[in-house]
């Protein structure tokens, strides 16, 4: 009777699970977003369906399919299957697991998997416990976590394991997803709906498809429609996508607004983008070429933040990386501004591009291979260490365009002061030969 008891509460409780945990894959094919670690003849793969698999540490942010793959190897599996939470979990714990490991062993040959959730908040005497069974074989770990497991995992214990990276899911896995799950709720979903939900879901499966549960109690249960406004009760987040046109209308005003000093109204169309679910890689990378474009040597610093920020953007991911984009908006935008850089280069590639300047100077060739003297490569060079101010008046460009300049300095920021060096340099009338100490070759024999 207690069986019957606990079967009819095991079913009650399958049909009212999570979403999420009810539309969990049964077979590896079904798992969406994951192709490289698990598509045809990837190594893990094949591991898995041979039931070959070592300890391995799987390492991805909240709802990228960890646990979903760690119940898959449990199904491909003959070995006993075993699961801890490290949140629970105690040393006391893990010596049950390890004794019945060895029991099992010894008794009927059946080898044992312990999945190991959130492995990060084991300390280190509790991974020390695990780590001579998972050594000598008795053990495989499967150990989940979200953080970097090369900070957070005992470094004898992840030199045991093979460590497997799992992204956050696209937001095209991300629809696939919904779609399943609409029709696993017997209920139809539209397409600004669906990309409402994967795009607010930071590439977190669970979340999309618990606000997906929701929107369809709003749309009225069973063979409901989930529209827009559905979605966006279920997130308590209003939807602010915009079509392809509008999209590089946004990023203009964007670019604009910074290069014209406005840090007001950077700020705002950063807010913009971010909220429309706007790839936070593509916002860092505009900002990296902005530094160069229009600021360039008037704030030779810009490149240097907006470079921290697109860094900042891959290591530390969204939301949190919405404080570094806002910081390099706020210093782009109050820096002095120069586009010399752009100007500089345009001109130059112009000129190369016309063939113009193609022969190098004699005293500036390579004089380092033998019989290059004999050509008279590097005669007539000065080198500039050998003056005190490291600067000699001395042809660089080709002949025919030796009093080119493409830069030109402006009088912003620190461009200022460049601008001034040049002016100094370019009145000198340093025709006299060598200085003191002064080589007419580079050190080097160049």
């Amino acid at each position: 009777m207690s069986d019957l008891f606990e079967s009819a509460a095991a079913e009650t409780m399958k049909r009212r699970a999570p979403l999420a945990a009810r539309l969990r894959p049964r077979r590896l094919d079904d798992l969406v977003g994951h192709e490289k670690l698990l598509g045809a003849e990837a190594p893990l793969r094949v591991l898995i369906e041979a039931d070959r698999l070592t300890s391995i540490i799987l390492w991805g942010p909240p709802g990228c399919g960890k646990t979903t793959l760690a119940r898959l190897i449990a199904n491909h599996t003959e070995k006993e299957f075993i699961t801890l939470s490290a949140v629970s979990a105690s040393v006391k714990d893990v010596r049950v697991v390890i004794n019945d490991a060895q029991r099992r062993l010894g008794e009927r040959n059946v080898g044992t998997i312990l999945f190991l959730d959130e492995v990060h908040r084991f300390n280190k005497a509790q991974q020390d416990a695990l780590l001579p069974s998972v050594e000598d074989g008795l053990l495989v770990l499967i150990g989940a976590t979200t953080e970097n497991p090369y900070f957070e995992v005992n470094a004898p214990l992840l030199s045991r394991s093979n460590l497997f990276r799992l992204n956050e899911l696209t937001d095209e896995s991300i629809e696939e997803l919904v779609l399943r799950g609409a029709s696993h709720e017997d209920a139809s979903i539209s397409d600004e709906a669906r990309e409402h939900l994967a795009s607010r879901a930071d590439g977190d499966a669970r979340r999309a498809l618990t606000a997906l549960e929701v929107a369809v109690v709003l749309a009225g249960g069973k063979g409901a429609q989930v529209e827009l406004n559905h979605a966006e009760q279920a997130l308590d987040s209003r939807a602010h996508r915009y079509g392809d046109d509008e999209h590089y209308d946004v990023i203009s005003a964007f670019i604009k607004s910074i290069r014209g000093s406005d840090a007001d109204a950077g700020i705002y169309w950063l807010a913009r983008m971010l909220e429309a679910g706007e790839d936070a890689r593509f916002i860092a990378r505009r900002l990296v070429i902005l530094a160069s474009e229009d600021i360039g040597m008037a704030d030779p610093t810009s490149l240097l933040v907006a470079d921290a920020a697109a860094r900042a953007v891959e290591f530390v991911g969204l939301p949190e990386a919405q404080l570094n984009l806002a910081q390099a908006v706020l210093h782009l935008s109050t820096a002095p501004k120069s586009n010399s850089a752009l100007v500089a280069i345009t001109q130059a590639r112009s000129d190369v591009q016309k063939g113009i300047g193609r022969r190098v100077p004699v005293h500036l060739r390579d004089g380092h291979y033998s019989g290059a003297s004999d050509l008279g490569h590097g005669d007539g060079y000065i080198y500039p260490h050998g003056t005190e101010e490291g600067w000699v008046d001395q042809q660089y460009l080709p002949d025919d365009i030796s009093d080119e300049r493409y830069y030109s300095p402006t009088q912003n920021g620190y461009e200022a002061q460049l601008a001034e060096h040049q002016r100094k340099w370019l009145q000198r009338d340093n025709t006299s030969t060598n200085p003191p100490g002064q080589k007419s070759h580079n050190e080097d024999g160049s």
